[in-house]
């Protein structure tokens, strides 16, 4: 089935706390198991998806990151979370303490309103 190109992305917030496991890792055996185990699943079940990463762990002691998942539908974001599920990312490396999923700007298309915005210069 085509994605609809007027619908709008699909944007979850994974919010993630490292476990033991994790941090026992090094930095270099830490870039390996994402590269190795983690992108290779993704990419192997879903295309259109496209992430950032966001370190909270100076700021909160429940969630240690913030990993921002753009996917272009829904069913890109069930297939990314299928993918996330089946290796050690989940409940292994990281607990998920809660995703927060939403379309940017939801209320304006629903109303035809334009955005409301800040810009600063």
């Amino acid at each position: 089935m085509p994605t609809d190109p007027t619908a709008p992305p699909v944007t979850a917030f994974m919010l993630v706390k490292t476990t033991p496991e994790w941090l026992a890792l090094t930095v270099r055996q830490r870039v390996d198991a994402f590269t190795t185990e983690v992108l290779p699943a993704i990419e192997a079940r879903t295309t259109g998806v496209r992430s950032r990463f966001f370190d909270t762990e100076f700021y909160s002691a429940r969630v240690t990151d913030v990993w921002m998942w753009e996917a272009e539908d829904h069913q890109a974001y069930q297939l990314l979370i299928d993918a996330l599920r089946e290796t050690p990312f989940w409940d292994r490396y990281f607990e998920v303490v809660d995703l927060l999923v939403g379309t940017e700007n939801g209320y304006a298309r629903t109303y035809g309103l334009e955005p409301v915005a800040t810009i600063t210069t």
